[in-house]
């Protein structure tokens, strides 16, 4: 199945979307940095980026006509800053707000179904309306905003529209949701808000993937599973987080779901690029960055949890994000591999830049399993419409 996806970064939602089943007709992304990401793992014949048809520049001036009837999925991930929790707020009033853009896209393709997603912070209270605006262009993308028309003003003749009940031309059946990326088993406490739409004429009824991975799980493990035996961890260092202990003690029957992936799951097999450099080297991206300090409110992410969310940071990369805490109660920054281990990337992707602009890219890309979850449960029921 074909797609075409806006806003590709480093890939993350793309491989993660490729691992799902969907081939990109082409994938779009302005920054320099990410497209030579994208490249060197191409040059390098990495699966699930090779055949790309990457176009580095601006989406605003990408025709995206000529993929109609071509492909049956439009995806994306709009740039957040204007709703980032660690952004400036601007929201509607931001340039960089390219949820236009991914509209226009959807409305000029007419694809079969959409994958969007967000930070969080798309969902805070101030941005409800526009939260909702997005949401009725997504579900009716050919009635556009007029030339003198403010957004308030379209989402007034949106919502009549809707309520209408009209559904000639492009409709859509959104549906949206904030997915926990520790949920579907990946090593991160990563929230995003994902909108997820089906073309009307193919009366597809979807809803999300139920979550597969839990908190109690990874107790149920620590306390009576093979948690600390599969890591070798020494029984005086057996411990579960302070805060958890009470619930750990009231369980009573094996979770059914499976446990939460913590970050000592995910660097197993890595070396401490600090403390054996060498080793370090055997890994792409995997060396030491020094520098890191501990301060209230940033304390690193704990090895038996999992990570704090990876942010990418308006000014820089915020150190409390994207620091190991050691059992030790020292600190360190986390290696690009490993942050890409934390984002679920393979550890054949490789990524081009300094370290604050790899870390950058990781900070705003989507975990690649969390795409391919959410990716795969659309594809099965594209697969069963066609």
């Amino acid at each position: 199945m074909k797609s075409v996806e806006l806003f590709v970064g480093a890939g993350g939602l793309g491989i993660g979307l490729h691992d799902a089943g969907f081939r990109a007709a082409e994938v779009i992304e302005w920054n320099r940095y990410c497209c030579d990401t994208i490249r060197e793992n191409q040059a390098r014949s990495v699966r699930s980026v090779a055949d790309w048809a990457l176009t580095e520049g601006d989406v605003r001036a990408v025709d995206f006509k000529r993929h109609e009837g071509k492909v049956v999925l439009v995806s994306g991930g709009p740039p957040c800053q204007p709703f980032s929790m660690g952004g400036r707020h601007q929201a509607y009033d931001d340039a960089r707000d390219m949820f236009p853009q991914a509209i226009r896209a959807v409305r000029e393709v007419r694809p079969q179904a959409f994958i969007f997603e967000n930070v969080k912070g798309l969902t805070r209270p101030s941005f409800r309306n526009y939260f909702e605006y997005i949401q009725l262009q997504l579900e009716h993308p050919t009635l556009k905003a007029g030339h003198d028309e403010d957004w308030e003003e379209h989402l007034a003749r949106l919502e009549r529209h809707h309520t209408s009940g009209a559904r000639e031309d492009l409709h859509y059946r959104v549906v949206t949701r904030v997915l926990n990326a520790a949920d579907y088993g990946v090593p991160q406490k990563r929230e995003r808000v994902f909108f997820v739409g089906f073309r009307d004429d193919l009366n597809i009824e979807w809803a999300f993937p139920s979550p597969t991975h839990s908190l109690d799980g990874l107790l149920w493990s620590m306390t009576r599973g093979d948690y600390w035996e599969r890591h070798e961890v020494a029984m005086a260092k057996r411990l579960v987080p302070d805060r958890w202990q009470d619930r750990a003690a009231r369980l009573v029957a094996w979770p059914a779901s499976l446990p939460w992936l913590t970050v000592r799951d995910a660097l197993f097999g890595l070396p401490d690029p600090e403390r054996h450099p060498l080793k370090g080297q055997e890994f792409l991206n995997h060396r030491f960055q020094p520098g890191a300090r501990s301060y209230q409110g940033h304390t690193g992410s704990p090895l038996d949890e999992p990570g704090k969310t990876l942010k990418a940071g308006v000014h820089g990369v915020p150190g409390g994000e994207n620091m190991l805490l050691r059992s030790d109660g020292s600190v360190r920054y986390f290696s690009v591999r490993e942050s890409a281990r934390l984002q679920t990337f393979p550890d054949n992707f490789i990524f081009h830049g300094a370290w604050s602009e790899t870390m950058r890219q990781l900070g705003n890309a989507v975990p690649v399993k969390l795409g391919k979850v959410v990716g795969e449960s659309v594809a099965q029921l594209l697969a069963k419409a066609a």
